[in-house]
């Protein structure tokens, strides 16, 4: 038995399958596997039956492309929310990193990612349609801008600014509280919440 074979074939798709997970190598997985199978097999058999019913029963909301069990997010079901002003999101974590805040309370539309032609990834490819479809079905007043400060951040706000100028009377972006090549989801909530608060007007940001 070489140094990279496992005693078992089916202990070696185990950590090949959790390899496969970012940022865990092999020898992470060997370990993570191995302490599954120290647990009682009651507890192992939970995880694995929570990953079963997320595949089989999560979806992503009709509405803004939220992670939810329903058709329809909570956020998106709330009539305390402002259904009148929309954050644009990269992605689900820098949704619940807004949220932590507690200085929003609008809604959100997530667009599963963001412009970067290096990476193969254009407009065709993120929720850019539903986001219009958004407009175009209900009255919206502002629309905020909260993605990376990258290039491919701003790449993406410039798009979506053209896409949109004219529909909504305020296109707003976070206020620069947020180093350029910062992400939201690392940004802490203080800084996070005030670059909110302040947010200026795209066109003089």
């Amino acid at each position: 038995m070489t140094e990279h074979e496992l005693p078992s074939n089916l202990l070696e798709q185990a950590v090949n399958e959790m390899s496969r997970l970012p940022g865990i190598g092999r020898k992470t997985a060997l370990r993570l596997i191995l302490h599954l199978l120290r647990e009682e097999k009651k507890d192992a058999l939970k995880l694995g039956e929570s990953l079963t019913k997320l595949v089989n029963d999560i979806h992503y909301c009709k509405v803004c492309h939220n992670i939810t069990e329903n058709e329809v997010c909570d956020i998106c079901a709330d009539s305390a929310r402002d259904h009148k002003t929309i954050c644009v999101v990269e992605d689900i974590r820098d949704l619940l990193a807004i949220e932590n805040t507690q200085q929003y309370r609008g809604v959100y539309h997530v667009l599963g990612g963001i412009i970067s032609p290096i990476d193969g990834v254009g407009p065709g490819d993120l929720t850019i349609d539903l986001l219009m479809q958004r407009l175009e079905n209900s009255s919206v007043d502002e629309i905020i801008f909260a993605l990376p400060t990258t290039m491919e951040g701003d790449t993406t706000n410039y798009y979506l600014h053209k896409q949109i100028a004219g529909r909504v009377d305020k296109i707003t972006t976070l206020a620069r509280g947020l180093s350029f090549g910062d992400e939201l989801q690392y940004a802490d909530e203080v800084t996070l919440g005030r670059s909110l608060v302040e947010r200026i007007d795209y066109q003089t940001s």
